[in-house]
This record gives structure tokens, C-alpha cells and sequence, in this order.
């Protein structure tokens, strides 16, 4: 019988190695893509700074084109729509494309030539008060052909909710054959006639066919609780929620597999730090999936639960996901097993619990991939209805070990995490804007100068200083008196005393 326990290390050089390990991963990564070209080449780029010219580099080096005088069409009432620069800029956020932008209290619109198929559509927005034209008045809709992307859209709050300066937001839209024209629309919320619409850059970026959607060859994927599965038909658009390499680090868009998308640490949605092992010598062997599915450091990274057996069946490991109600959501979760211990089935066997429902009773990522270093993601249609009047609610991922007679080792892995919202029947993905955060005191009204008034302020202040001398007055009376007292009695003793730096600390101290 094999050996069923990890090899172990004591708590004191775990203590050392595992913050050490992670300072170097953070702040040393180790170069996947360097200068080799991308696993993926688009068909359609384009990557727009809205309100300015010519092309300008941003902080990645990625190439950005003002939208003047640019081969694509902007279409606006009136030429109604004005450029606005940032009065300043934090130092953490690029200049481009966040320090131009182009805002209107009318309509307008951007018109794109592109090829047939599915993109991506990238919107940033750094919402900051230009002359005219306050944060907090901008409430606007932004649609795509017959697709509603967003709806009285505030920026300003979801910027603030998430303690952001500036806000992105990643859709996938299908262009049909003879649609090559893709119209995005902006448009101020009509019922406030204060409100306007803004953006500061635009992407759009074409992804391989079915990445995300269901191929016609493909029998569905699962649709959790539910008897029937469920598809993610080409005529739904999808927004991306969250996208996070787990336990690894942030990846850039430059070091994706050549969509720019973006990949989040996921520390703050992991409800309990479990271990983080990491193999960056592995060969990864791409043979159940394209290789632009993910960047490689995704299936080099995860996290697990460790080698405390009696530990790990006590507990789930768990991710916690905020979503909006009223949707359906595609998860797709990515798997790689690259510890060299973990080489055959029912090495290491668990179960997935998704939306507090059992998704898998006997994940085992060997048996999907066909072995170590073989990357293989999972996905499944979570459906999270209506819940009364909560705009929110929490979207759990739960991995736990299965028992010592299913499984030679007690532990789960998970090596990412993609999740969209998927459109409803009416097309729209749009959700409610978040609350905005407690007020601040406000401040004293405004005090009138009329002559009336201040007769009133004048009488006031006259008898609060009588007061004070009154006061004053019986206040010096009363120490005269008991200092003649104290003299009588104790001719050497001063009522007031030597001042000391010391006592006047410890009176401090005892407040």
C-alpha cells in the first residue's frame, strides 16, 4: 500500500519559507510570455482614447488612438460632445487612456468596422468633475446593437463601492455575418436633465470562436441544481465578472495569451489563505485544450489545502463572489495538477460545491486531463434568482476532500476562476448601480446677513461675553478667598504649585 501522507516541514520553516516564497513571487515573477509571440492573434484591435489625438503609449506599452480623426466613426448629435481633460490624475493611474475623455448631455455614438464573430468590449471610465459637469451627475445607458451593456450607469459609485479610482468593464458580443458594423451607444439617463455620459477608452478585441460560448459540437454544459443543461448560445452577451489566477499573482494584459484580458489575485475573495504551491519549471502539456485558454502561470499557481489531514475534513475551501441578482452566470473553473506527487486517479479526489449545491462528487483532476501538467477547465450555469429587494448577493465556491477510501491524499486543488453574467431574454445584462456610501456630515447652512439677523447675532454675542466676565469674576473671588485662607494656615505653600512637564503628562495620560 502507497504511502498516503505528504512529506512534512516543521512549523518553523514553514513560518520562513512560505512569506518568503511569496515576496518572491509577488515582486520577482517569474517571465512566461517574454518576447515570444502571442498564442493568439486577434482579428480585430482596437484600442481607443477617447478625447484625444494621435496615437499615444500607455504605461504596457500598448498603443492607444485618439478618437479624432480616427478610421472609425463617431456619431453625435449636434457635434454636442465635448473633450475634457482630468484636472490631475492619481499617480496610479495611467494617463492612457484615463486622463482624456469624451462626454455629452445628448447621445453619441461609435461606430467600429470589424469582422464577423465574437469580441471582446472593453469600457474604462475614470469618473472625475470636469468644469460643468459633476462625478456624481453622470447616469447613462450603453448598448450595442440590440444588446443592453449597462443602464443608468454611475460610475462615481462603482467606483467608490470598490474604493476604485477608475472603473473597467469587460463584455463578449457576437457579430453576426453582415453585421460588420459594430455601434456602440451612450446615452445620458433621460429622467435627469443634469445627467451626461463619459468614456475614457475603448477596447475591442476579437477571441477564437467558442471560447466561452457553447459549440454546436459540445452537448451542453451543466447547469447546477437544475435536471437539463444549459448553453451559452452565440445570441447572448456576456459580461465578465471576475477572472482570477488563484494563488498566484496579477496578470497583465500583456501577459495574457494575447486578448489583454486581465487576471486578479484572489486573496480577497478567498475566505481562508491556504497553501500555495507553485511549480514554474513544469511543462505544461496542452492536450484537452487550446493553449490561449489561459496564461500559463494560471495552471503554475493554485491553491490547496495543505497536508493536515484532520484539519482539511474539517473545513471547505471556499471562495466568495458577490453577484447581481436576476441572472444566470457561466463559472468556469481551471484546474492543473503539477505537484509531482499527484500523478495518478484518486491521487487526490474531492468534491465542488457550488451555490450550496453539489456540482462534482468526485473532482479528480488527473482523471479529466489524463495527467500531471495537463491543464483542463470546468464549466457550469449557476442560475442566482431574485432575492426580494437585495441588489447582491454572495455566490459560493467550496472544495472539500473526500474520505481516505475514495482518495490516497485529503486535499483539493483550484487553479482559476472565470466568471460572466449572462444577458437575460431581453438582452440586457444591465444591472442596479451599488449604494452610495454613508454621507459625510454636512455642512452648517448659511448663515443670513441681513440687518435683522445680525442685530439678533449682535445681542447674542454682547450677552455671552457678560456671562463669561460674570463667571470669570466669581471664579477669581472664590481662589482670592480660599488662597488668603491657605496662606493663613501654611504661609510657605503656593495654591498653584511648580509646574512640572512630568505631571502635566501624567494628567494626560489619566484623561
Amino acid at each position: 500500500m502507497r504511502n498516503t501522507s505528504y512529506k512534512r516541514l516543521s512549523p518553523n520553516v514553514l513560518s520562513f519559507i512560505i512569506p518568503l516564497y511569496l515576496l518572491v513571487l509577488h515582486f520577482f515573477p517569474i517571465p512566461i510570455t517574454g518576447d515570444s509571440p502571442p498564442l493568439y492573434n486577434p482579428t480585430d484591435i482596437y484600442t481607443v482614447d477617447c478625447g484625444a489625438s494621435g496615437n499615444l503609449k500607455a504605461w504596457d506599452n500598448r498603443i492607444w488612438i485618439g478618437d479624432t480623426n480616427s478610421r472609425f466613426s463617431l456619431i453625435e448629435k449636434n457635434k454636442a460632445s465635448i473633450i475634457s481633460k482630468a484636472a490631475k490624475t492619481s499617480p496610479s493611474v495611467d494617463p492612457v487612456p484615463f486622463a482624456t475623455a469624451r462626454l455629452s448631455r445628448f447621445q453619441f455614438a461609435y461606430i467600429f468596422p470589424v469582422t464577423t464573430g465574437q469580441k471582446f468590449i472593453r469600457l474604462h471610465f475614470y469618473p472625475s468633475s470636469v468644469a460643468g459637469f459633476d462625478r456624481s451627475k453622470a447616469f447613462f445607458s450603453v448598448k450595442i446593437g440590440g444588446y443592453t451593456l449597462l443602464n443608468n450607469f454611475s460610475a462615481a459609485l462603482a467606483a467608490d463601492a470598490h474604493g476604485d479610482e477608475t472603473v473597467s468593464k469587460e463584455f463578449c458580443v457576437n457579430v453576426k455575418q453582415g453585421d460588420q458594423m459594430l455601434n456602440i451607444t451612450f446615452t445620458p439617463t433621460a429622467s435627469d436633465p443634469d445627467a451626461y455620459a463619459f468614456i475614457n477608452g475603448i477596447e475591442i478585441v476579437s477571441m477564437p470562436d467558442y471560447l466561452y460560448y457553447t459549440s454546436p459540437q459540445n452537448g451542453g454544459i451543466q447547469f447546477i441544481g437544475q435536471k437539463n443543461v444549459f448553453w451559452i448560445e452565440i445570441e447572448y452577451a456576456l459580461e465578465m465578472v471576475y477572472r482570477l489566477n488563484v494563488g498566484g499573482r496579477f496578470v497583465s494584459p500583456m501577459e495574457d495569451t494575447g486578448m489583454f484580458r486581465t487576471w486578479d489575485e484572489d486573496d480577497d475573495y478567498c475566505v481562508k489563505l491556504a497553501f500555495v504551491p507553485a511549480n514554474s519549471s513544469i511543462d505544461l502539456k496542452f492536450t484537452q485544450q487550446p493553449e490561449y485558454t489561459a496564461p500559463p502561470d494560471v495552471y503554475r499557481t493554485a491553491r490547496t489545502m495543505g497536508n493536515n489531514k484532520t484539519e482539511n475534513m474539517g473545513y471547505n475551501l471556499t471562495w466568495v463572489l458577490s453577484v447581481d441578482s436576476g441572472f444566470n452566470y457561466l463559472l468556469r473553473l481551471h484546474f492543473c495538477e503539477f505537484q509531482p506527487e499527484i500523478t495518478e486517479r484518486q491521487d487526490r479526489e474531492f468534491t465542488i460545491f457550488i451555490a450550496n449545491q453539489t456540482a462534482e462528487n468526485h473532482a479528480d483532476v488527473i482523471t479529466w486531463s489524463g495527467g500531471n501538467g495537463v491543464p483542463i477547465y470546468r464549466d457550469y450555469a449557476v442560475m442566482m434568482p431574485s432575492q426580494g429587494s437585495n441588489k447582491k448577493q454572495n455566490l459560493y465556491i467550496q472544495l472539500h476532500p473526500n474520505p481516505d477510501w475514495r482518495t490516497r491524499y485529503n486535499d483539493a486543488i483550484l487553479n482559476g476562476i472565470e466568471l460572466f453574467k449572462v444577458s437575460k431574454f431581453d438582452n440586457s445584462l444591465a444591472g442596479p448601480n451599488p449604494d452610495p456610501p454613508p454621507n459625510s456630515v454636512p455642512p452648517p447652512p448659511a448663515q443670513s446677513t441681513s440687518p435683522k439677523d445680525y442685530d439678533t447675532q449682535l445681542v447674542a454675542i454682547v450677552c455671552g461675553m457678560v456671562a463669561c466676565i460674570v463667571a470669570l469674576s466669581t471664579l477669581c473671588l472664590f481662589i482670592r478667598r480660599r488662597g488668603g485662607r491657605r496662606r493663613d494656615a501654611d504661609p510657605g505653600a503656593s495654591w498653584w504649585g511648580p509646574f512640572s512637564y512630568t505631571s502635566a503628562q501624567s494628567t494626560r495620560a489619566s484623561y
